[in-house]
């Protein structure tokens, strides 16, 4: 007995589906041969009992016969020919044999009725099966007799019970044929699935250093290729995760040792106003850095969870970039790196605008830290099509290697963990991008620079423009300079 479960299910459906369909076949094939069997006795007596009427018809006009040497001349072997009349009465037969009844089976009114009658049964007193075929006798024109052909189809019968073992028997081999094929593939089936799911239990226990051993097939391949490659990236996020929260620990480690440090040397006293101002303001620049990485970590938790909200309105590119070259140009002086702006004038995009600030300084602030001393960073932005804005932030600074420019996008990925940061920044203006509908690609050479390209929607310009900061910003005297002569 198979237990229940797959196994099973695969086996009986089979076998069941097969059976049908064996049984459907030997019922049509027996119906057949049967029929050909039985069609052949009728035919050979229609045949024999033709002739007898044709002869009887010519011969009586010329010569008449008597009817028992018209038994005599058309007797069958194992046959036995009957004249009766047409109500069904024996008048002669070619056995001799003349039963006191009369004969009232199928045949006998189909052939009064101008036919040829047949019928299949059990005789009579004998019990016997046989088949009687019948026709009418005329003379001169008018109905006179019956004449009957009684065969019996025991042998007959016989045969095609010989016939339906036959078929029974093939039918049973087969059937055994296929049960064992159908465990076969049961068990091709279900023991890759027992592996998979004993796997499976096993890192759902937390053991994720187990995979899937075994080159299956097909989907169960495929299965099995994508547990093992859900449990290699649930080890790698694990490491990042660990990654992560050691950079991240260290990150907060460090704003904090120093305001605890300038805080318990202020409280102490004794310090003049100066030294007490440099102490307040590095206290004041790491608790920037400490709101700076808590809001990164919130906005990644709310991309994580889909929970971001976005306030869509029209943006001006141009008015967006300066906000972003004046936001980092000081960051900019003290490396000596030039912000150069390149925008076509009119460039609205629909957005969020303190979004898309984000992202953009995001990537401006990067280029400003990967970039050499004196080197310039440019903005440039351009209608890529009658849809959509290209806006590039692109600098020649030290570049990203192609290993490491496939993983840049990656979450808690730190191209170099001694320039610190979360390693979200750029996760997080990836999805903020596609958050508006746009793209955003990174192309880098080590030590020649990058250049990361956003493409985002068009839109109509407004009276009601959401821009940043538009007009009532001033831009640094250098960088203004550089910019009207370029754009």
């Amino acid at each position: 007995m198979i237990k229940k479960g797959m196994r099973r299910q695969i086996v009986l459906h089979y076998i069941l589906v097969v059976f049908l369909a064996l049984l459907l076949v030997e019922v049509i094939f027996l119906i057949v041969i049967r029929t050909y069997y039985y069609d052949s006795i009728y035919t050979r007596i229609t045949t024999q009992i033709s002739q007898a009427e044709y002869f009887y018809r010519v011969t009586i006009r010329d010569s008449p016969i008597s009817l028992q040497e018209l038994l005599r001349s058309f007797e069958l072997k194992d046959t036995e020919l009957q004249v009766l009349t047409l109500k069904g009465d024996m008048i002669t037969s070619s056995t001799g044999f003349q039963p006191d009844r009369t004969i009232t089976t199928s045949d006998v009114p189909e052939a009064v009725g101008g036919g040829i009658g047949r019928w299949v049964g059990r005789q009579p007193g004998t019990n016997e099966n046989v088949m009687a075929v019948s026709k009418v006798l005329q003379i001169h024109g008018r109905d006179a007799y019956v004449l009957r052909y009684v065969t019996s189809v025991e042998g007959v019968n016989a045969d095609l019970f010989n016939v339906t073992l036959i078929s029974v028997g093939v039918g049973m081999a087969v059937l055994a044929v296929v049960a064992a094929f159908s465990f076969g593939l049961a068990n091709s089936i279900i023991k890759p699935l027992n592996n998979i799911t004993a796997v499976s239990a096993q890192m759902a226990r937390g053991k994720f250093n187990v995979r899937i051993k075994g080159d299956y097939l097909y989907e169960i391949g495929e299965l099995a290729s994508t547990l093992n490659y859900l449990a290699e990236e649930i080890v790698r996020s694990n490491q990042i995760k660990d990654d992560f929260i050691s950079s991240i620990s260290h990150e907060l480690r460090t704003p904090l040792t120093s305001i605890k440090g300038w805080s318990e040397t202020l409280i102490s006293g004794g310090y003049d106003p100066e030294e007490t101002k440099l102490g307040m303001s590095i206290i004041s620049k790491e608790s920037d850095r400490l709101i700076g990485l808590v809001e990164e970590i919130l906005d990644f938790s709310k991309l994580h969870q889909n929970e971001m909200k976005l306030s869509i309105g029209t943006v001006g590119v141009k008015e967006l970039l300066q906000e972003i070259i004046l936001n980092l140009w000081a960051k900019a002086e003290k490396k000596s790196i030039r912000l150069v702006l390149e925008a076509e004038e009119g460039i609205y995009v629909r957005g969020d605008a303190n979004r898309l600030k984000q992202v953009f300084l995001n990537l401006t602030d990067n280029a400003v830290k990967f970039s050499h001393e004196g080197s310039s960073i440019m903005l440039s932005a351009c209608r890529a099509d009658d849809e959509e804005a290209e806006i590039v932030v692109q600098d020649s600074g030290i570049g990203i290697s192609q290993d490491h420019l496939n993983r840049v996008k990656d979450r808690f990925f730190q191209v170099d963990s001694l320039n610190g940061g979360t390693g979200l920044g750029l996760a997080i203006s990836q999805q903020l991008v596609e958050l508006h509908g746009g793209t955003m690609e990174i192309n880098s050479e080590l030590g020649k620079g990058t250049r990361v390209t956003v493409h985002l929607q068009l839109a109509e310009p407004s009276p009601a423009v959401e821009t940043v900061g538009q007009e009532s910003l001033p831009m640094p005297e250098e960088n203004h300079d550089q910019e009207e002569g370029k754009a």
